[in-house]
């Protein structure tokens, strides 16, 4: 084995590992990165919780950057949030990227699921997924003083404006949905289905993994060159 296959083998088993694929005979290609479950900030979480690794899709993110050979991004999601801060910062990874990126939800983009889904450059649903919406939530000790309400007041503030920022939905539209008191159970906040997600503004398209493809296809072909 020379070294050239070393290399690919260890890059094949790490993103075996992350839950990480690179299609190899393909038209494009393809660098596919699945965001799932809980997305694990500076806290380890429980053996029983599928979780993402933040400290795994940082330097994936950056990897598929700087690869020339990698023409295109595609973030499946279906997550049930997770750290705020961390999937913030995903999220801020993934919109600065000049490589083609597109993002499929499906199952669902429960908070932090929601600026994750709309970093991309452009962003899928499929017409069963949905999105949950709701104020910045904290477990653990909370203490009663001013100063906490203005912390969480905000990191809502900074969500609000990432994902007004990167999608074509209204500020107003997306506060209204996040601090909605007629839906949920046990919360305040909106689930959006779908079509619903498309019609506000949030998503770009409703539409399943041959539509994102043929949407990245098409953003490479049509793009110019990252480098000279």
């Amino acid at each position: 084995m020379n070294d050239t296959e070393e290399k690919e083998l260890r890059q094949a088993l790490l993103a075996e590992k992350n839950g990480e694929t690179v299609s190899q005979n393909s038209k494009h290609l393809i660098h596919c990165l699945s965001v799932i479950g809980q997305i694990e900030g500076h806290y380890v979480l429980s053996e029983q919780n599928k979780t993402t690794k933040y400290e795994h899709i940082i330097p994936a993110l950056v990897a598929v950057e700087q690869d020339r050979s990698v023409e295109g991004l595609l973030i499946i999601l279906n997550t049930v949030g997770g750290d705020v801060e961390a999937g913030l910062a995903i999220a801020e990874l993934i919109s600065g990227m000049k490589t083609p990126t597109v993002s499929l939800v499906v199952g669902g983009g429960h908070s932090i699921g929601v600026p994750l889904a709309v970093s991309a450059k452009k962003s899928f649903i499929v017409p069963s997924a949905s999105m949950t919406i709701h104020p910045v939530r904290m477990n653990g000790t909370v203490l009663g003083v001013p100063q906490t309400l203005s912390y969480f007041q905000r990191m809502q503030d900074r969500i609000v404006r990432f994902v007004v920022g990167n999608s074509g939905i209204s500020e107003e539209d997306f506060r209204s949905l996040m601090m909605n008191t007629e839906e949920l159970v046990l919360d305040v906040g909106s689930v959006v289905e779908g079509e619903k997600a498309v019609e506000l503004g949030l998503i770009d398209s409703c539409g399943s993994l041959g539509d994102a493809m043929d949407c990245l296809y098409d953003m490479i072909e049509n793009s110019d060159k990252r480098y000279v």
